[in-house]
């Protein structure tokens, strides 16, 4: 697998996980946990945007 095709699968599997952990955060009134789940969520956005870059550096 091409190194921006594993970012941008890591990137999204890092956005969902981050969702799921800012909701459960929300639900159980944890904001620890909701702001570990938007940093997260953010780090996944950065991530999958690095490997569409690296694709467009790849052609």
């Amino acid at each position: 697998m091409k190194s921006s095709t594993e970012d941008k699968v890591k990137g999204s599997f890092h956005e969902v996980k981050g969702k799921v952990k800012e909701t459960a955060g929300k639900v159980a009134n944890n904001p620890n946990l909701e702001d570990k789940g938007t940093a997260e969520n953010l780090a996944g956005k950065v991530q999958k945007k690095v490997g569409q870059i690296e694709k467009v550096f790849e052609k």
